[in-house]
């Protein structure tokens, strides 16, 4: 099997769907030889902030010298970005080898009578057995969707489970209220066990804390007060985060945005928890290093700057309310030019009515993926709110589109879809 015929292998058990249980990645990891059981993990879950809390936690485990996995989704310009060790992509080559092991227990399932698994249940067991195979000491382990009955909580208990921001998103599957998203989310605490949780609103928190009670679990929660900013602009932020007595002084990250601070100081705390606790041995070196070192693309990146084009995933409304607010109070710029393609499945109003009224120009596209909405139909809802749009289904095109729309000190943002956004950055990257 080689890169491609591993990648068709994978992409076409698309056409099982996502179907939320344990039983068939059970079975699955069992034919495997269950690598799970014999590595360790940090578990994170939660609607906003798992990628880029992956990516510091990683970075961080790295300068202090373990060899780290991290498995996140989904990618932005190549598969392979899913499945790292020590912040490096899987090689095409490992890809294919480990793909066609997992190829033959599927088939051996199949046999036996069992259901097809679904594709991040086979990106999954992948991962598994990359990690067990290159013998790394931690994996740094992002949920796909939801936690409860997600494939990789067939975990058992991780070294501490950490929760980011809880919103609402993908509510046809996990539930219309902050509270049932936030009660899959909780589904990754097992019993006895650390966790460590953003603040959160009141209706996640109390869920929180309920799960954690029933499960006889140490919670805690990362307050800001512990926090202090002294320095947040378009080229990242110095922060300084006290933990127990001490007082950690002018970290750096390079990530833009307020909200890159708290999930840096979320995976700050979570790594002092594990050192306190004996399980890690970092020290405040490693954590500067690891900081500094992050990368995590997407999340306001600046690709290009003549002219300027910034990238932002926000494809729910948490992360279209954030974009605004860093956009507004990091950039100084005279016309904000949007170019923006969403997915059928989210909700496109909502985020719309954030986005929307800050634009001076709006190009509507669509991303490369069956569940986009078509630009046609997503400039009509835009059409509601602002009457400057432009409509072009090709993504390439609607990139020139912007790029004649600009002028000197004008500002090009990108977003809508994760989908989308890796497609304007390989496109422009490739300029």
């Amino acid at each position: 099997m080689n890169y491609n015929g591993a990648l068709e292998f994978i992409h076409g058990t698309r056409k099982f769907g996502s179907k939320l249980g344990l039983d068939n990645i059970k079975k699955l990891l069992e034919l495997l030889g269950n690598p799970h059981d014999k590595l360790k993990f940090i578990h994170i879950a939660g609607t906003n902030g798992k990628g880029s809390t992956t990516s510091f936690i990683s970075s961080i485990l790295f300068e202090s010298g373990y060899k780290v996995g991290s498995f996140t989704s989904p990618y932005l310009e190549v598969f392979n970005e899913r499945i790292r060790v020590n912040n490096q992509n899987i090689s095409d080559k490992r890809l294919s080898e480990v793909t066609l092991k997992v190829k033959g227990k599927v088939e051996q399932m199949l046999k036996e009578g069992y259901n097809h698994p679904t594709e991040f249940e086979i990106v999954t067991a992948i991962a598994f057995v990359y990690f067990l195979e290159e013998k790394t000491d931690i994996v740094v382990l992002e949920v796909g969707l939801g936690g409860r009955y997600d494939s990789t909580n067939i975990i058992g208990k991780p070294l501490i489970s950490v929760i980011t921001p809880i919103s609402l998103d993908h509510m046809d599957i996990l539930g219309d209220t902050i509270e049932k998203i936030a009660y899959e989310k909780a589904g990754i605490i097992k019993e006895n066990s650390t966790v460590i949780s953003y603040p959160q609103q009141n209706e996640a928190r109390n869920v929180l804390l309920n799960v954690s009670k029933e499960k006889r679990s140490e919670i805690m929660f990362l307050d800001f007060n512990d926090i202090s900013i002294d320095r947040c602009n378009d080229k990242g932020s110095v922060f300084n985060i006290s933990h127990k007595d001490k007082i950690y002084r002018n970290f750096k990250i390079n990530l833009i945005g307020k909200y890159q601070v708290y999930n840096a100081s979320l995976a700050v705390k979570t790594l002092l928890i594990l050192n306190d606790n004996n399980e890690i041995n970092i020290s405040e070196e490693d954590i500067r290093k690891g900081l500094e070192s992050t990368i995590w693309m997407g999340r306001l990146e600046i690709i290009n700057n003549n002219p300027k084009v910034i990238i932002d995933g926000a494809h729910n409304e948490a992360g279209a309310k954030s974009l605004v607010e860093n956009i507004e109070n990091l950039f100084e710029f005279n016309k904000l030019i949007l170019l923006i393609g969403m997915l059928e499945d989210k909700e496109v109003y909502k985020i719309l009515s954030i986005i929307i009224p800050h634009a001076d120009n709006i190009i509507v596209t669509k991303p490369r993926v069956p569940r986009a909405m078509s630009s046609k139909d997503l400039a009509k809802k835009i059409n509601k709110i602002n009457q400057k749009v432009v409509s072009e289904e090709n993504i390439e095109q609607a990139i020139n589109l912007s790029f004649e729309e600009y002028n000197e000190g004008d500002l090009i943002v990108a977003s809508g879809s994760l989908y989308l956004i890796g497609e304007v950055r390989k496109l422009i990257k490739e300029r």
